[in-house]
């Protein structure tokens, strides 16, 4: 029995951080807005031109295409007001 406590407290922790994550990123996605530069998981860059119900425009450089994509491909979130990381 005493075998097992490590293994279930294991699982345990790894479900709770799965949620935990889950929530958050669930979070980013309630807050998105026009303007909000974002990338998604197929590594597309590019400005928020529009939003919708499940689906973003995406303004992409460097032609400016928009393109349309789903919101829970955004994997990361920068606003307009964030200073670029050197």
């Amino acid at each position: 029995m005493v075998m097992f406590l490590p293994l279930v407290l294991l699982i345990f922790y790894m479900f709770y951080s799965q949620q935990r994550r889950q929530k958050k990123w669930q979070g980013m996605l309630d807050q998105l807005k026009t303007g909000d530069k974002v990338t998604t998981s197929g590594g597309l860059r590019g400005t928020i031109m529009a939003l919708k119900d499940d689906a973003i425009h995406l303004r992409v450089p460097p032609n400016n295409l928009v393109v349309e994509v789903t919101k829970a491909s955004v994997t990361q979130v920068s606003t307009i007001d964030e200073e670029p990381k050197k």
